[in-house]
């Protein structure tokens, strides 16, 4: 059963490796499969348990979903000292979709660990003492 979780790490760190590169598109190749490799082994790490990866995984994709407007924000003024109407369109997007979908994934987190929770809370108090 071992297999399914790794597998279940390995498919959570695609997920998070593809809402990164939605962020920072014009990265290189290379950092992709490096952050998906330190990606996967972090869900292995702390992931004892499927629920566990799943769990990370949605709260890295929570993470990467706040700091999306940040991010555009950062680029379109590095870019110019005024931002176009194009440009503020953009930010505007940014800011309305990240935060919703920040929300959406670190709430799905909070549930998953929540649920975790009071699964090991029954476990330990049906063992005898």
């Amino acid at each position: 059963m071992m297999w399914i979780q790794r597998l279940n790490a390995v498919l959570g760190s695609l997920v998070v490796t593809v809402g990164f590169w939605l962020i920072w598109g014009d990265r290189s190749l290379a950092l992709a499969l490096v952050l998906a490799l330190a990606v996967a082994g972090f869900l292995g790490w702390r992931g004892t348990t499927v629920a566990e990866v799943w769990a990370w995984a949605t709260a890295l994709l929570g993470l990467e979903s706040l700091a999306w407007p940040v991010v555009t924000m950062v680029r379109i003024r590095m870019q110019s000292s005024e931002p176009t109407e194009q440009e503020m369109g953009m930010m505007l997007t940014a800011v309305l979709f990240g935060l919703f979908s920040s929300i959406f994934w670190l709430t799905f987190s909070y549930g998953i660990f929540r649920w975790i929770g009071r699964k090991k809370e029954a476990v330990q108090a049906d063992e005898p003492r």
